[in-house]
């Protein structure tokens, strides 16, 4: 096992002189290509260029001597330390830090930060980020290849971003590109590479809030203002009662990373809820004035909303991927169409007792998991405690095999 591993952060500026004493008795250093190029490196050290840095932890686990592994950055954030920190390396770490790269592109296009969500971008986990780019006005992507810059904004199709796309940064490659998502897929990126996402219907409440001091990381004082959810709304519409959101949000749990279809979305109220939790949505319906209503009640709220007129389950087709699903209207033939997508999650809703077998006789003929529950709220004038409405509604929740009901997925 190594006598020691120090971790020392690198951002392109000159070692400190806790990096170079440790250098100085490395006999085993680790790091990308121009790490290595170091002059402080010594000769006579082994050299690992890294590509998988569990191999390179085994690696390093069984050398007898001392090991110096470089990363780009601050290793601790989203870095080489957790990795070898790992129990089963039973490694002992130091770490040097340095500026993480994060860090670095912010202050490169002259922004704050402590307001932004942070993503990492791996081939496998792109597609989630790519949704909290579609959610939240201010986006930090650390990068990977396969999924940079273009791939990015290929998946954002036609959510309209600005890339600030910073390459190599510390190096003297560095470079710094501004462009709107439409024209990033157009060219080649080097790696490594931070890009910086801004932009949305919610950006220009989120930049008036900048002369508020934030308290937390990734959110800004709009966001953390409003308290509450499921609550009543006097245009929510027919079938809309805040009683029922509550028990569609509970049922889906939409979360960061998510996209979510809300089809039929009518007030855009439960849209508008999904996306506070941090989820990314597309809000559906065929009625133009419900859309202008939905957007209105996004800025409202200041959160991101993308809405999509048209009639599900047609509108459908060309949507990307949903994770969890509500069908606010379009029946049988929506819940059908919804359930060919695969989502791990469907609510629905009906009126009557028909057509809720319907809807889920159409879910479970879809290989859907099906459970239907008869929700009555009656509301009371506190003043007479008179009733005021009564709303009664068959509330349907799907789940896809693999994930039961009540448990997380993924």
């Amino acid at each position: 096992m190594a006598d020691r591993v120090t971790v020392i952060g690198w951002d392109g500026s000159p070692l400190t002189a806790a990096a170079r004493s440790a250098l100085s008795a490395a006999t085993l250093v680790a790091g990308a290509a121009h790490h290595l190029a170091l002059p402080e490196v010594p000769p006579t050290a082994e050299r690992i260029r890294l590509g998988s840095l569990g191999l390179a932890a085994r690696r390093i686990a069984g050398h007898r001597g001392t090991a110096v592994v470089f990363a780009d950055g601050d290793p601790g954030f989203f870095g080489a330390v957790r990795t070898l920190r790992a129990p089963e390396h039973g490694l002992e770490v130091e770490v040097v830090p340095a500026v993480s790269s994060v860090a670095a592109a912010f202050a490169r296009a002259g922004m704050p930060w402590d307001d932004a969500q942070v993503v990492v971008a791996h081939p496998r986990t792109l597609r989630r980020a790519v949704n909290v780019c579609r959610a939240h006005p201010k986006v930090g992507v650390l990068t990977s290849p396969g999924a940079g810059p273009a791939e990015l904004a290929l998946l954002l199709g036609g959510v309209h971003r600005t890339f600030v796309i910073c390459e190599e940064l510390g190096t003297a490659k560095e470079q710094v590109t501004v462009l709107t998502s439409d024209r990033v897929a157009d060219h080649s990126w080097r790696d490594p590479n931070v890009v910086i996402v801004i932009g949305g219907q919610a950006s220009a409440l989120s930049s008036a809030a900048t002369a508020e001091p934030a308290w937390l990381l990734g959110q800004s004082p709009a966001q953390t203002g409003a308290r509450g959810w499921a609550r009543p709304l006097a245009d929510a519409g027919e079938g809309e009662s805040a009683q029922l959101r509550a028990a569609q949000l509970a049922r889906l749990g939409p979360r960061t990373g998510d996209l979510v279809w809300d089809i039929g979305t009518g007030s855009g109220a439960f849209a508008v809820e999904a996306a506070a939790f941090g989820a990314a949505v597309i809000a559906v319906d065929a009625d133009p004035r419900a859309c202008e209503r939905a957007t209105a009640a996004a800025r409202k709220r200041g959160v991101q909303l993308q809405v999509v007129a048209g009639r599900a389950p047609h509108v459908l087709e060309d949507l990307p991927e949903p994770d969890v699903v509500r069908i606010g209207g379009g029946g049988a033939e929506a819940a059908r169409a919804v359930a060919d997508r695969r989502p791990e999650r469907i609510v629905s809703h009906a009126s009557t007792r028909d057509e809720a077998e319907a809807i889920g006789r159409a879910l479970t003929e879809g290989g859907y998991t099906v459970e239907c529950a008869l929700l009555q709220s009656v509301g009371l004038d506190t003043r007479t405690w008179g009733e005021q409405d009564r709303s009664v509604v068959f509330l349907l929740a799907a789940e896809r095999p693999g994930h039961p009901l009540g448990q997380t997925p993924r």
